[in-house]
């Protein structure tokens, strides 16, 4: 019994020492920190991330706007849209970038939310995020209204914080691909090799673009 607990341990121990950290820095077309920008490292070996990604997020629409702007999701989340707004709003979902021009482009989903009546909780509606990639947020009624969800097939995504920066923890030892994904990036930037171990790396990603300023 004991010498099975002590290969478990060892096992446990031998899996942890296996994994590493990256600092993944992104920056603009200026050389700009860039804060909300998702990065995702996809590793070439199997392994546990530090922290699952989240499969419920709750995106509220208020003063025109959705809250948080951006989330990042795990393939078959589910969503709760609750409008704070006294006004009707609609939740238009479609894949974002270069893929929302594309004629053929399927999928994504429609909402309709009355508005909040006084005194009483924001109506609200679910709905399910199904495919990998970057979901754009909008409202029929009012086109100035845009959000971002990005779903991801890789556990190891996070966003940017204000400073540019994403530390990914607890990533296999070995090679990996370096993704980065904004919402004003309307072409892919290239992906980046990256190998990963015990000692922390650091990588530095450059949009080509200098994002707009988002509306408070």
């Amino acid at each position: 019994m004991k010498k099975t607990i002590l290969s478990l341990t060892l096992a446990a121990l031998a899996g942890w020492a296996s994994a590493g950290n990256l600092q993944v820095l992104v920056i603009d077309k200026d050389g700009k920190p860039v804060p909300d920008a998702v990065v995702v490292v996809v590793p070439a070996n199997k392994g546990t991330p530090k922290a699952a990604l989240p499969t419920q997020v709750t995106i509220n629409q208020e003063k025109m706007r959705f809250v948080p702007a951006v989330s990042v999701v795990a393939v078959g989340a589910k969503a709760l849209f609750v409008n704070n707004d006294p006004w009707e709003h609609h939740v238009r979902a479609s894949a974002a970038g270069f893929a929302q021009f594309a004629t053929a482009n399927s999928g994504g989903f429609e909402l309709r939310l009355d508005g909040k009546p006084e005194g009483k909780p924001g109506k609200s509606a679910e709905a399910v995020f199904e495919k990998a990639g970057a979901v754009l947020l909008g409202c029929h009624i009012h086109g100035s209204m845009r959000g971002h969800v990005y779903v991801s097939d890789s556990p190891w995504a996070l966003l940017t914080g204000a400073d540019g920066i994403a530390n990914v923890e607890q990533i296999p030892d070995g090679a990996a691909q370096i993704r980065v994904w904004h919402a004003d990036q309307l072409l892919d930037i290239a992906p980046q090799a990256a190998n990963v171990s015990a000692t922390p790396g650091k990588a530095t990603l450059q949009l080509t673009v200098v994002p707009r300023r988002r509306r408070i």
